[in-house]
C-alpha cells in the first residue's frame, strides 16, 4: 500500500451527531484507515441562536463520550472551516476529508469552497446523503422541475425505498497520534442563554442513545394514537423526536424504516406520522431548490403586503404577554423547554402574522433564538405557510382564532395552566419556570395580574382581511 493508502481520514461531524446510520462514517471506516472525528465551531455555529447553540454544545459533549466508548475521540477546533481543516490535514498527513451533506444555502456555499480547495490541494473530500430520506434532485416533477405543492411531493415519494439504515461501528481505528483539541467549556456555547440554560436544561433529551429511546417508546406507546390526539398539546401523541433530528442524533432513514414496519403491522396513526415525515422532508427539498426561503417571500407578489415590521406590540408577543392565553401558553413553554407543540405553533404564528400583521421573518428570527430543535428548513416553511406568502401555503383567509383553537385543543384549559401562572394559587412547575428563565431586565413575576387582550379577535381578523384585499388591489395595478 502507498504512503496515501495509510493516511488517515478526517470525519468531519456537523449536525449528524451519531454512529448508527450514518454513511460518511461507514465509508471512512470501509477504508481501514485511521479515522479522525472533528467537530469544527464554524462560521455556521456562530450564527445559531442562543437555545439552538446551547443544545448544539450538549449534544457535542454527549457525542464524544459515545465516541470515547468505542475507542475513539473527538476533536474541537474553532475557525472558517476551510482552515481549521486545512491546518488539520497539514498536522495529520490525513489524506481525506468525509462529511455529510448539508442543504441550506450558507451549509451548500462552504461545503463547495472545502470541496474544491481540498480537492485542487490533491487532498480526498467527500460528501456524502445528509439529514434527508432522498437527495433533493432525486425528486421531480413530470417537467424536471422540484415539486412546490406536498400533495403530489408526498405521492411521489411515499412509495420510495430510502435504504438503510446503517449500523453503528463497534470501533473507530484510531490514527498513531492524536491531534491536540480545544476544551468545549471554553468556547461556553451556553452563554447567550444566561439563567435560561438551567431552565431549559431539565426538558432536554440529548445524545444518540435517548433518541433512540425515544423513538422506541414512542412506537410503543404514543403512535397507534398519533394520528387522532397529535393536535392536542396535554396529550402527548408526538415523538418528541425533533431535537434528535435537529442536530443529526438519529437518522430519517432510521425514523422512517421503524415507521414503515409499524404501518406494515397495521399500527393505526403510522400513515399519518409517516406524512409527517415527508413534511419534513418536502421543506429540506424547497429550501435546497429555494435557498433564500428563510429570507424572501415565496410569492413574489406578497412583497407588496403591508407588513410591520419589529414592534411593540410584538415584543408582547415575544414574552408571552398578549393577553390571548392559547398564544402566550404557546410562547412560555418554548422559552421554558426549548421547544413548541405543532399546534401551538401553527396559532402563536398566525396570531403574529395576521392579528397583529407583524412581518413573518421577525417570528421566524424570534423562534431562531429560542428553539433547542431549530430546524431552518422547518421552520421556515412553516412561517410562510401560516402566513400565507409560502409554497403550498394556507390561504390567506385562514386565520386561526386562538380561542376556538384553545377551546377545540385545550379543552380543559391544562395547557394554558401549564404555562400561565398568574391567576393560579399553586401554578405547576412549568408556569413557574418562566419567570427562572426570563431576563431579568424584562421584570416579569407570577404575581402579577394577567395582561388584558391586547386586541378583540374580531378585529384583527378584519384587519387582516382588509389588508390582504389592499395587497390584491396593490399587485392588479
Amino acid at each position: 500500500m502507498t504512503v496515501e493508502e495509510h493516511a488517515a481520514v478526517i470525519l468531519w461531524f456537523r449536525r449528524d451527531l451519531r454512529l448508527a446510520d450514518h454513511p460518511a462514517l461507514v465509508a471512512a471506516v470501509a477504508t481501514g484507515r485511521p479515522v479522525i472525528p472533528v467537530f469544527v465551531h464554524d462560521e455556521t455555529v456562530e450564527t445559531l441562536g442562543a437555545a439552538a447553540k446551547w443544545r448544539l454544545g450538549e449534544g457535542v459533549a454527549a457525542f464524544a463520550r459515545t465516541l470515547e466508548v468505542i475507542g475513539s475521540r473527538l476533536v474541537l477546533r474553532r475557525g472558517p472551516a476551510l482552515d481549521v481543516l486545512r491546518a488539520l490535514v497539514a498536522e495529520t498527513g490525513a489524506g481525506s476529508v468525509h462529511w455529510t451533506r448539508g442543504y441550506d444555502r450558507d451549509s451548500v456555499a462552504r461545503d463547495r469552497e472545502v470541496k474544491a480547495t481540498l480537492g485542487a490541494a490533491g487532498i480526498g473530500a467527500r460528501s456524502f446523503p445528509g439529514a434527508v430520506l432522498f437527495e433533493p434532485w432525486t425528486v421531480e416533477t413530470g417537467q424536471g422541475r422540484p415539486y412546490s405543492v406536498y400533495t403530489p411531493f408526498w405521492r411521489a415519494v411515499r412509495g420510495r425505498d430510502p435504504g438503510g439504515p446503517d449500523r453503528a461501528p463497534t470501533r473507530l481505528p484510531p490514527p498513531g497520534a492524536w491531534p491536540g483539541s480545544e476544551s468545549l467549556a471554553d468556547w461556553a456555547m451556553g452563554t447567550a442563554m444566561k439563567r435560561g440554560a438551567a431552565v431549559v436544561g431539565r426538558f432536554a433529551s440529548v445524545g444518540e442513545v435517548a433518541a433512540r429511546a425515544r423513538l422506541d417508546a414512542f412506537l410503543h406507546d404514543k403512535l397507534s394514537r398519533y394520528g387522532t390526539d397529535r393536535d392536542y398539546p396535554m396529550r402527548d401523541a408526538t415523538s418528541g423526536l425533533s431535537e434528535h433530528l435537529a442536530w443529526g442524533e438519529i437518522s430519517p432513514r432510521t425514523i422512517w424504516q421503524a415507521a414503515m414496519a409499524a404501518r406494515d403491522d397495521g399500527v393505526a396513526g403510522a400513515e399519518k406520522f409517516l406524512s409527517e415525515l415527508g413534511w419534513r422532508e418536502f421543506a429540506w427539498h424547497l429550501m435546497y431548490h429555494a435557498p433564500d426561503m428563510d429570507r424572501r417571500n415565496w410569492r413574489a407578489d406578497w412583497d407588496n403586503f403591508p407588513w410591520r415590521g419589529d414592534n411593540a406590540d410584538a415584543e408582547r408577543w415575544r414574552r408571552g404577554l398578549t393577553g390571548e392565553p392559547f398564544v402566550d401558553a404557546a410562547m412560555r413553554e418554548m422559552f421554558v423547554t426549548g421547544r413548541m407543540h405543532n399546534r401551538a405553533r401553527m396559532v402563536a404564528a398566525s396570531y403574529l402574522t395576521k392579528h397583529l400583521l407583524t412581518d413573518w421573518r421577525v417570528g421566524l428570527r424570534w423562534f431562531a433564538e429560542c428553539l433547542t430543535d431549530w430546524d431552518p428548513a422547518a421552520n421556515a416553511m412553516g412561517w410562510q405557510w401560516v402566513a400565507g406568502s409560502g409554497p403550498d401555503a394556507a390561504p390567506f383567509f385562514r386565520i386561526f382564532n386562538p380561542a376556538t383553537q384553545a377551546e377545540k385543543f385545550d379543552p380543559d384549559g391544562g395547557y394554558r395552566r401549564a404555562y400561565i401562572a398568574e391567576g393560579q394559587k399553586k401554578p405547576p412547575e412549568t408556569a413557574r419556570a418562566y419567570f427562572e428563565a426570563t431576563p431579568l431586565h424584562w421584570r416579569l413575576s407570577p404575581n402579577s395580574p394577567y395582561p388584558a387582550r391586547m386586541i378583540d379577535l374580531a378585529v384583527g381578523r378584519k384587519r387582516a382581511l382588509d389588508a390582504y384585499a389592499t395587497r390584491d388591489a396593490a399587485t392588479a395595478k
